[in-house]
C-alpha cells in the first residue's frame, strides 16, 4: 500500500473523524425524529384536515414555541415550496465514515486491519474482501426486502446475515476490524437504503404530482419501510463503531458472539423507545437488556491470574515493555507509523507502566491484541511474564 506520512494520517483521522461523528449525530437524530414523530400522530380532529388529505397531525412544543405537524396519507393537493429533503446528512455521513475507514484500515492495512495469527492475507486481499463485504450485505438485504414481506421473516434472515458476517468477519481480519467490517456494513446498508430506496421513492410522488396523475400509495410504503429498518439499526452501527475503545469486548476469544449479542440488545433498546413513543411501556424490554448486558459483563469477565510462587521482579518486565510496548507507546514512538503514542499511552517510565497494568492484562495477557499484529513478536513466554508480575501487584520496586 501507499506510504503516507504518519502526521498526515494523525490530522486526517482528526478532521474526517470529527466530520463523521458530526454527520452521523445529525442524520441519527432526523431517524430518530421522524419515526417518534410517525408514532405520535393521531387521526385528525377536524372533517376538513381529512378531505385535504391528512393522514395524521401531534402538536409539539420546543424552542419557545408551539407546532402543529401535519403528514398526508400520500400527497398534499399541491406541492409545497420549499419542500424539505432529508438526504445529505446520510450522505455525507457514509461518505466521511468510509474515508476514516481508508485512511485508518486500507492504507495501514499490515497494523490494523490484518492479524497474521488470524488470517494470513495479502494487503489488497484483505482490502478487497472488505470492500466486497460492503457491497454483498447490501444486495443480500435488498433481495431480502424485495422478496420477503413478513417483517418478522426478514427480521430474522437480517439477522443470520449479520452473525454470519460477524463470524466470518471474526476469522479475517484483526479483531477490532473486524468489528468495524459489521458495523460499516450496516452503515452501508442505510446510506443504500437512502440513495435506492428512499429518495427515489420521494422523487415518485413528486414527478407523479407535477405530471398531474395521483401519487402511488405504495411508494410511500417502500420509503417507510427502509426508514424504519434504519431506525433499528442505528444503536447496534453505534456500539459497533464504538466497541474498539473497550478490547475487553473485542479481544475476547469469542468476540463475534459478543459483538452480535450487544447490537441485539441495542436494536431491543430501540424496539423500547419506537413503542414508547407510541404510547405503549413495555417494562419488560428495558429489563431484558439490562439483564443481557449484566450476563454479558459476568461471560466476559477475565479469570483471575494465579500469584507465581517465586517472587516476581520488575526488571525483567520492564525489559519486555521496552521491548515490545514501548516501540509504539512512547512519547517518541520508534515505530515509523506513529508520530504520537496511541490513544496517549506511554511506557516510558517504571511509573507509566504500572499506571496501566490492569490495560496490558486485557490486551496482552488475556488476550493478543497488543502489539498489533505482534509486530514486536512478544512471545507467549513473556506474556506469562507479565501476567505474573501484574497478579503479583504490578510493584516496581
Amino acid at each position: 500500500m501507499l506510504a503516507v506520512d504518519p502526521y498526515l494520517v494523525d490530522w486526517l483521522d482528526l478532521v474526517f473523524r470529527w466530520f463523521h461523528v458530526t454527520a452521523a449525530i445529525v442524520w441519527i437524530g432526523t431517524s430518530f425524529y421522524f419515526v417518534a414523530l410517525d408514532n405520535h400522530l393521531e387521526p385528525p380532529r377536524e372533517e376538513r384536515d381529512r378531505e385535504r388529505g391528512v393522514g395524521g397531525e401531534t402538536w409539539e412544543i420546543h424552542g419557545g414555541g408551539f407546532y402543529r405537524i401535519e403528514k398526508f396519507r400520500v400527497a398534499p393537493q399541491r406541492l409545497p415550496e420549499p419542500l424539505h429533503w432529508f438526504k445529505w446528512e446520510a450522505y455525507w455521513t457514509w461518505i466521511s465514515g468510509f474515508t476514516l475507514f481508508v485512511v485508518l484500515y486500507y492504507l495501514d492495512a499490515h497494523t490494523y486491519l490484518i492479524d497474521p495469527a488470524v488470517a494470513r492475507l495479502s494487503t489488497w486481499q484483505a482490502v478487497l474482501i472488505s470492500i466486497g463485504g460492503l457491497v454483498i450485505g447490501w444486495v443480500v438485504y435488498d433481495v431480502l426486502c424485495r422478496t420477503v414481506r413478513n417483517e418478522l421473516v426478514l427480521g430474522l434472515l437480517v439477522l443470520a446475515g449479520v452473525i454470519a458476517t460477524a463470524y466470518g468477519s471474526a476469522q479475517l481480519f484483526a479483531a477490532r476490524a473486524a468489528y468495524l467490517q459489521v458495523g460499516a456494513m450496516l452503515g452501508t446498508i442505510m446510506v443504500a437504503n437512502v440513495f435506492f430506496v428512499i429518495i427515489p421513492a420521494h422523487r415518485e410522488l413528486i414527478h407523479a404530482k407535477e405530471s398531474g396523475r395521483d401519487p402511488d400509495p405504495a411508494a410511500n410504503v417502500r420509503g417507510k419501510r427502509r426508514s424504519v429498518h434504519n431506525n433499528y439499526f442505528t444503536l447496534p452501527v453505534l456500539f459497533a463503531m464504538l466497541a474498539g475503545h473497550w478490547p475487553f469486548v473485542y479481544g475476547h476469544a469469542h468476540a463475534w458472539i459478543v459483538l452480535v449479542l450487544l447490537m441485539m440488545v441495542g436494536a431491543l433498546v430501540r424496539h423500547y423507545f419506537n413503542n414508547r413513543h407510541a404510547g405503549r411501556t413495555l417494562w419488560w424490554i428495558l429489563m431484558a437488556a439490562a439483564a443481557a448486558v449484566a450476563g454479558i459483563a459476568i461471560w466476559l469477565r477475565p479469570p483471575s491470574t494465579p500469584a507465581a510462587s517465586a517472587p516476581v521482579t520488575f526488571a525483567p518486565v520492564h525489559r519486555i515493555v521496552q521491548q515490545r510496548c514501548a516501540y509504539c507507546h512512547s512519547l517518541h514512538p520508534r515505530s515509523p507509523q506513529f508520530t504520537t503514542a496511541p490513544k496517549g499511552i506511554v511506557f516510558d517510565t517504571p511509573a507509566e507502566i504500572a499506571a496501566q497494568a490492569s490495560l496490558i492484562k486485557t490486551v496482552a495477557v488475556d488476550s493478543t491484541l497488543m502489539p498489533l499484529g505482534n509486530a514486536t513478536h512478544m512471545t507467549p513466554a513473556e506474556r506469562r511474564e507479565l501476567g505474573a508480575w501484574i497478579a503479583a501487584g504490578a510493584r516496581t520496586k
